[in-house]
């Protein structure tokens, strides 16, 4: 009679049944460089990338200046613009020169003064500047007037304190900027894209682990053993929730400490967070992976479902209330959303929790949405 071998993950209780898998886990993502990849190199260079490479700032805007009869007036104004890092001022001999190099897109402005400018800016109607800015770029557009009427206003003010006059203007603005009062678009952008990172490495990653046992044909083995749904789900989800948790500790620090981005509320909660957003981000990765039979297949849904609305729907670039009133109902169906809120308000604004205590409740549900019908699409058969 032949001994029967019982293995000592098919006689193991629960607990040495998940040890088994999410060891069996951790061994494949140490020996696929990808994820390697994917969880470590891939923030860094996103991060470096906008980061450095996108700002929304308009500094050393190049505004051409057209001076048709030069005088201490004209002077005084040009190098008031001249001085300031905002612009990058560049003197043209004549209109034409000017036009040129605004249709060739050298310089995004034309400041024009006339002939006549010292006499007019005496007379009771003032003198007039001409700004012609290329509208191609309709916000940089909008930046560089405001700019330039800003450099105007403050260059009156100047001329008349030294004139000993008063200046007394129709309407008095007192600004008072509040979480970002250095106006850095990078403030702004890296909390926002440490949002995207998170969903990448999260759905990414999980969306091609069922397509991976698929293709290898290492299903089957899986099925035949005693493991539960519940134990195979949970040995594919401890290991990428781990990596993601890395990646995400990594992308803070590189926030907080490369890019000097403030992080005003509390680590911990931000940390609480992202691990609820995280689990959201698993949830839609298994889902997809429950799907699609190939990497190649899961790949591309998660890029085109997780990736590209967590970039353009979830108010990382692009403000949602400007977005049309069909497309601002959609984004409420994205998760990066309500955690793009969060992350905003913990990085520049402290614990407001009228803004993080819905919006995690809302990743709460939609955690639980996901994870319930990965658990119920997932079965111990192959078809």
């Amino acid at each position: 009679m032949s001994n029967l071998h019982v293995t000592p993950f098919a006689r193991g209780g629960r607990g040495m049944r998940l040890r088994g898998l999410v060891h069996k886990e951790f061994l494949q993502i140490v020996r696929d460089p990808s994820s390697i990849a994917i969880a470590f190199v891939m923030p860094v260079f996103l991060l470096l990338l906008f980061g450095y490479g996108v700002s929304l700032d308009a500094d050393h805007v190049a505004v051409a200046l057209v001076v048709e009869q030069p005088s201490a007036d004209t002077a005084d104004f040009v190098a008031s613009l001249q001085g300031s890092k905002s612009f990058a001022a560049r003197p043209m001999p004549s209109m034409a020169r000017a036009v040129d190099a605004l249709v060739a897109a050298d310089v995004d402005a034309i400041v024009h003064m006339r002939a006549n400018f010292g006499e007019r800016l005496r007379r009771a109607d003032g003198a007039p500047i001409q700004l012609i800015v290329n509208g191609v770029n309709a916000n940089n557009a909008r930046i560089v007037v405001g700019y330039v009427e800003g450099a105007w206003s403050n260059w009156l003010g100047r001329r008349a304190r030294a004139q000993g006059l008063h200046l007394d203007p129709p309407v008095v603005v007192e600004q008072r900027v509040w979480f970002n009062s250095e106006l850095r678009s990078r403030n702004y952008l890296v909390p926002g894209l440490v949002v995207v990172i998170m969903t990448l490495i999260g759905a990414l990653l999980t969306a091609m682990v069922m397509a991976r046992e698929h293709e290898r044909g290492t299903l089957e083995a899986l099925l035949v053993t005693p493991a539960t749904v519940g134990e195979l789900l949970l040995g594919k989800l401890i290991p990428y929730f781990l990596l993601g948790t890395c990646g995400m500790l990594l992308s803070v620090a590189m926030a907080v400490g490369l890019f000097g981005v403030p992080l005003r509320g509390s680590f911990w909660l931000l940390f609480a967070t992202s691990s609820l957003f995280l689990l959201v981000a698993l949830g839609m990765g298994l889902a997809i992976s429950t799907v699609a039979r190939s990497q190649f297949v899961a790949g591309q849904l998660a890029i085109t479902t997780t990736f590209l609305p967590a970039f353009l729907l979830s108010g990382f670039i692009f403000d949602i209330g400007s977005m049309p009133n069909v497309v601002q109902a959609i984004t409420y169906l994205v998760a990066a959303r309500y955690f793009v809120s969060i992350v905003d308000s913990l990085f520049l604004a402290g614990n407001v929790w009228s803004v993080i205590v819905p919006n995690a409740l809302a990743l709460a549900v939609m955690a639980a949405v996901f994870l319930g019908i990965t658990w119920r699409k997932t079965r111990k058969r192959l078809d």
